[in-house]
């Protein structure tokens, strides 16, 4: 059966938790809401910050998951990392914004996990 809403946003988060996990990040949060919204994860890549916003959709979706990401969506990704960033640092730090595209089998199972990094630029 395939997962839908916030079980196949909960899928994809946690695969990409993993993935990048298992290159090297290592995720300080999750889900972390602001006064602008959510941050799906925050990351640590050595000394950079990275603030990841996961996509997922259904294998087959009109619409993918790279396409979700519109010109307002990455202004309001960008507010959410320097509001993030006032509240947990103790100054100028380097970060980023990537971006995690999942797609999602019929049977709930990951069929592509493509990672973007830097995909948002805002500095």
């Amino acid at each position: 059966m395939r997962p839908g809403g916030r079980d196949l946003g909960r899928l994809g988060e946690a695969a990409a938790r993993r993935y990048l996990e298992s290159h090297g990040l290592r995720t300080l949060a999750q889900n972390v809401r602001t006064r602008y919204g959510e941050l799906d994860l925050v990351c640590r890549a050595g000394e950079v910050f990275v603030f990841v916003e996961v996509k997922t959709r259904a294998s087959g979706a009109a619409v993918g998951p790279l396409e979700a990401i519109s010109t307002a969506k990455a202004a309001r990704l960008v507010r959410l990392a320097e509001a993030y960033l006032v509240e947990q640092s103790d100054g100028e730090v380097p970060w980023r914004i990537d971006v995690v595209a999942v797609e999602v089998d019929r049977n709930g199972r990951v069929a592509s996990l493509v990672h973007i990094p830097n995909a948002v630029t805002g500095q």
